[in-house]
């Protein structure tokens, strides 16, 4: 790999083999170094690939007066989610977890703590996620001596949502809260308590997150409705009449109307949470 920028003593832009720019990163590694040498491979601890060149140069620009100790921590945080979870997330998460971790970090050695109110929600819908972020506050704790508050762990775990979904990480923060509604919405309108020990519950909830991800991207299924909606509204009208009072709060809340299609498989696993309660 040839250098093409120094970011700073241990980060550097570089091409590799294939003429594709890379951020290196390694302790000393831009020490005395100019444009044009090869990179000291020697001293490379990891190489970030990032597709975006935008991204890149968010991260260049990011990287460029921060610790290296607070980059690593990012960069493994990152690596255990995808090694161990086999979670498959968004590049922009290099630089959302990276400024968010260092930026936690400040504040608590200026003794700012913030409050998140979603926490429980994070907990309660987002539980790896939220395991990751309980991992990130181990390394900070074990590497640079910072005790951060549980709070922090779910700031982290909605990046990891956000990175997951490829959506704003604006609308990472509504999930959770908008999760809660539309799940009282379903024991309210069908007079159940939802049992979250079974199956379809968690079916369920896995359903409704991935359509707050089509509802927040803009890629609902078509609006086609077949005989298997007529089906639904004819046989089992009261979880189709839920289906659609949570379309309604849906499109208040987002401003986006929901496909019949989209009611439709709506109304079908509302379905199989009353036959569980039944």
């Amino acid at each position: 790999m040839l250098i093409e920028k120094v970011i700073n003593n241990n980060i550097v832009s570089a091409f590799d083999d294939t003429g594709r720019e890379v951020v290196v990163m390694g302790r000393g590694l831009g020490f005395g170094v100019r444009p044009g040498q090869p990179v000291n491979e020697k001293k490379i601890e990891k190489v970030f690939r990032i597709k975006s060149r935008d991204t890149a140069d968010q991260l260049k620009e990011l990287l460029a007066d921060m610790p290296l100790e607070r980059v690593q921590i990012s960069a493994d945080i990152i690596s255990f989610a995808k090694s161990n979870l086999n979670l498959k997330l968004n590049q922009s998460i290099y630089v959302t977890l990276t400024d968010h971790i260092n930026f936690a970090i400040d504040r608590f050695e200026q003794g700012i703590n913030l409050q998140n109110a979603l926490l429980w929600e994070i907990k309660r819908f987002y539980p790896h996620e939220f395991e990751l972020g309980r991992y990130a506050l181990e390394l900070v704790k074990e590497r640079i001596g910072v005790e951060l508050p549980e709070d922090e762990a779910g700031f982290i775990a909605l990046h990891f949502v956000n990175a997951e979904y490829g959506t704003d990480i604006r609308d990472a923060f509504r999930f959770p809260n908008q999760l809660k509604d539309i799940l009282e919405i379903t024991s309210d309108e069908l007079g159940i308590v939802l049992d979250e020990r079974t199956l379809h519950y968690e079916r369920f909830v896995t359903h409704l997150k991935f359509l707050l991800q089509r509802v927040y991207r803009r890629e609902l299924l078509p609006n086609e409705e077949d005989e298997l909606a007529d089906l639904m509204r004819t046989k089992y009208p009261k979880e189709y009449a839920c289906s659609r009072k949570i379309a309604e709060y849906i499109e208040k809340n987002t401003d986006c109307r929901l496909s019949g299609e989209e009611v439709m498989y709506l109304a079908i696993h509302i379905r199989r949470v009353t036959m569980a309660e039944d």
